[in-house]
């Protein structure tokens, strides 16, 4: 078996290709980046055309995704937690229609909120969908899980969910592959086709299947090579871990050897069985798991109130991740001695905007403007650019999910805020800003919406923008006046011109879209650099 380095995203990503994967699709967000540019990278998808490009959003990412295996072929959609929010809607009512060729979705989780807004658990959608889950516990179950997902997912007839969090996703370890990739699904479409129309006569009968398959998904959970039953001398407690907490709860103890019995938990929907011989040999259970208290959530009610601790109990701590000096605490072990980094010597730096940034130049000149209004008039989004909320700038209100700032300005032009105006970044505004113009347009809200173009998805990866060289037509498609869609160059020399187009647009009563353009200074001095080393090699 060939041994790689990989990353958990990248072990995910191998496994897909080692499947007979044909069409990846994303959109970029951390912690789950790496997977589709593995793929990208990837010599035999190359070599077999699978399909990698990024899509504008994680919905129509889900989408595509479900077209492919509608074709008989095998499909992997990735994103990040909060962009599972995004794609609920296909996610949710896949499991209706269910999947013909295997379909994968990812969702990376973020516990702690390393570059996040908050640690949502994607294993709920999953429990809300009916669908299996995977949680890895190592970057090679993460490579095992995804090859064996695709199987699952066509003997089942469902898309599957695996779940990742970013200590494993952004690790590297050894992982064992196949010798010989799988082959592709040869193309075929379904033999019933109105299964994938979601008139309520067919989905009432669709629901009904999915129903039907919860005992089945069960069986497959309870047989299956990622949930075991590791048993213990020592019956005053049971644990159950999943995921890398089971990871964490290993490193405590040498050779691995627990004294209580454990059921590792990796295949969702929960293991029946196993948890039941659990609950009848121990006094209490302890679970340990990373995220929100899913596990501990379906175990906890009135027959087993006492039995089960963990973070609804306050045993384990209720935010943050889990590592193993905290699962050690919990478990009443003596307590290792962390080497601690001396305060003089690395002190805390806030995130900032890089030297030379074209945002810069653009909150320079909105501040200007900005000073005779006050606070609170200014809303914004998810990218780079939401580092204007900090000194020195301070100068964004709010940034709460992908795409608000245009429809939270509307809303509050609605009730009456002069000026409302929205930050937004090239690549968010394709992703879920336009709809929300639209909607400004519709009205001919008064808000001046400030697109800050630099070409990039710089925050996660610096992939191009959908965006690119296509933001003033698709102001125009959308229905903004062309007198009121200005261009600018983001320039130090050019934040005066900056807060006279801010002022004039705000002094307008109706919707105004400024684009502000500069590519990244960052990812151009890096293809810069990459391009002299190329130079200095050929010769």
């Amino acid at each position: 078996m060939p041994v790689l380095p990989l990353l958990g995203d990248e072990a995910i990503a191998q496994g897909a290709l080692d499947a007979g994967l044909s069409g990846m699709y994303a959109y970029p967000g951390t912690p789950s980046t790496e997977i589709m540019e593995y793929i990208q990278r990837s010599p035999l998808a190359a070599q077999r055309n699978v399909h990698r490009e990024w899509s504008s959003n994680e919905k129509t990412a889900v989408e595509s995704a479900l077209g492919m295996s509608y074709a008989g072929r095998r499909a992997m959609a990735a994103m990040k937690h909060v962009g599972l929010n995004v794609a609920a809607d296909p996610f949710i009512n896949s499991a209706i229609t269910g999947v013909i060729g295997g379909m994968v979705v990812v969702s990376a989780d973020d516990p702690s909120m390393h570059s996040s807004q908050n640690e949502q658990d994607s294993r709920f959608y999953g429990k809300f969908a009916m669908v299996p889950m995977f949680e890895p516990s190592t970057q090679q179950e993460a490579y095992d899980m995804a090859r064996y997902a695709f199987g699952l997912s066509e003997r089942v007839g469902l898309p599957v969910l695996l779940r990742m969090v970013t200590r494993l996703a952004h690790s590297r370890a050894a992982v064992k592959t196949v010798d010989t990739p799988g082959e592709e699904n040869k193309m075929h479409l379904p033999s019933d086709p109105m299964r994938f129309v979601l008139l309520p006569v067919n989905a009432r009968k669709r629901y009904k299947v999915l129903i039907g398959t919860q005992s089945h998904l069960v069986e497959e959970a309870e047989k299956s090579p990622f949930n075991k039953y590791i048993d213990g001398e020592d019956k005053s407690m049971g644990i159950i871990a999943s995921g890398v907490a089971y990871n964490y709860l290993m490193e405590n103890f040498p050779g691995q050897k627990v004294p209580y019995p454990v059921v590792k938990i990796g295949q969702y929907p929960l293991p029946v069985d196993m948890i039941r011989r659990l609950f009848d040999e121990v006094d209490k259970v302890l679970v340990l798991e990373e995220g929100y208290p899913f596990i501990e959530d379906q175990l906890t009610g009135l027959l087993t109130a006492g039995k089960v601790i963990g973070r609804y109990t306050g045993n384990v701590p209720r935010t943050g991740e889990l590592d193993p000096t905290i699962v050690g605490e919990v478990l009443g072990l003596e307590p290792k001695k962390a080497f601690e980094v001396p305060a003089d010597v690395v002190k805390g730096r806030p995130p900032q905007l890089c030297p030379g940034c074209g945002h810069i130049d653009v909150y320079m000149g909105l501040n200007k403007v900005m000073e005779k209004y006050g606070p609170g008039h200014v809303f914004s989004d998810i990218g780079c650019y939401t580092l204007g909320a900090l000194p020195p700038y301070n100068a964004i209100n709010t940034c709460v999910d992908m795409g608000a700032s245009i429809t939270m300005a509307k809303g509050a032009a609605d009730a009456g805020v002069r000026p409302a105006v929205a930050v937004i970044g090239d690549s968010t505004f394709t992703h879920s800003g336009m709809t929300g113009l639209l909607d400004a347009v519709i009205e001919n809200t008064p808000i001046t919406v400030i697109i800050s173009d630099n070409s990039l998805v710089a925050m996660t990866g610096g992939q191009e923008s959908h965006a690119k060289d296509r933001l003033v037509e698709i102001c125009k498609g959308l229905g903004v006046h062309p007198d009121h869609i200005r261009t600018i160059v983001p320039l130090p020399k050019s934040r005066d011109r900056i807060a006279q187009m801010i002022q004039e647009e705000i002094d307008y009563d109706g919707v105004s879209v400024i684009i502000a353009s500069r590519p990244c200074v960052t990812h151009t001095i890096s293809l810069k650099r990459k391009q002299r080393a190329k130079q200095q090699t050929n010769k």
